[in-house]
């Protein structure tokens, strides 16, 4: 199982993405929530409100999400960040159902 990391512009954006990839089957859960971000951009440090995305569902569908968030996304350069996990038995078991159905 992995968790997939990705910040957006807003809430609508985030349900916006999330939506698409639950409809296509890519992943099995969405959670997203209001972040306050400090990062740098050419040399200078911005702050932005964001929502981040943390998406649920297994290795063999991260490079199709890749290429549809890339598609979707307001920003030129989004921030997807791949974290394997290990889950509670039960929870795995339900994960990899859902891909089955």
């Amino acid at each position: 199982m992995i968790i997939i990391y990705i910040t957006t512009s807003s809430k609508e954006e985030a349900g916006k993405i999330a939506q698409h990839l639950l409809k296509n089957k890519l992943i099995v859960c969405a959670n997203f929530f209001p972040i306050n971000s400090l990062y740098l951009d050419s040399g200078k440090i911005k702050e932005d409100d964001e929502f981040v995305l943390l998406l649920k569902t297994v290795e063999d569908k991260y490079n199709e999400i890749v290429k549809e968030v890339t598609k979707l996304h307001s920003y030129s350069v989004p921030c997807i960040l791949k974290m394997d996990v290990v889950p509670n038995e039960a929870y795995g078991k339900w994960l990899n159902g859902q891909f089955m159905s």
